[in-house]
């Protein structure tokens, strides 16, 4: 994978551009010389979420939501999409488009009670894109905008058979910690120091 790298605006995350529409948009290459953009989540993103949901393995549905599901309804892919700016932060890779055609392959995000409190974090890769480095590519760009709004540290509630999660979660710094529920542990990394990764 390749990223077109500039100078950021401030406020957005490390390796992004803002676009005339000013939203924030990086590019990336597969090695297959597919591409895509990294993106924030829009709520016209809507239909494409529910679409990208729609072609998830069981596995991936049940190793991202902690239980299965069967569908992701028309209510909870608009919350999925509809982010309040105070509370929530979410990343996607799609084929670069107009949001809610453009396709959906990948989704990061955040919720946070509070600036400068810890933010929860749950990333999903769908199959055709897995194998590409993206979700460390999200990953690092969560801990990016992270750090740039002050938060003290990230965590995320992972099923313990899901060894890659845990093991890109170990590459970038986070320790994990049992939940005293069986099958669950929590991965958790601090902020206030960089880490290497």
């Amino acid at each position: 994978m390749s990223v077109a790298h500039t100078l950021p605006p401030a406020d957005a995350p490390r390796g992004f551009t803002r676009q005339r529409t000013g939203h924030w948009r990086e590019s990336l290459t597969l090695a297959d010389g597919r591409e895509l953009v990294l993106r924030p989540i829009e709520p016209d993103d809507t239909p494409a979420l529910q679409r990208a949901f729609a072609k998830l393995e069981p596995e991936e549905v049940r190793l991202r939501f902690l239980h299965p599901m069967s569908e992701l309804t028309d209510a909870y892919a608009r919350e999925l999409c509809t982010l309040d700016p105070k509370r929530a932060f979410a990343l996607v890779i799609a084929e670069p488009g107009i949001p809610g055609i453009a396709e959906i392959g990948a989704v990061a995000r955040l919720a946070f009670e509070e600036p400068g409190g810890n933010a929860d974090f749950a990333i999903i890769v769908g199959h055709p894109l897995a194998g590409n480095g993206l979700g460390r590519h999200m990953l690092r760009r969560l801990i990016d905008w992270s750090r740039r709004r002050g938060l003290k540290s990230l965590q995320g509630d992972v099923l313990n058979d899901n060894l890659v999660m845990l093991h890109l979660a170990h590459r970038l710094g986070f320790t994990q910690q049992s939940m005293g529920e069986p099958g669950l542990v929590r991965i958790c990394r601090p902020l206030q120091k960089k880490h290497l990764g």
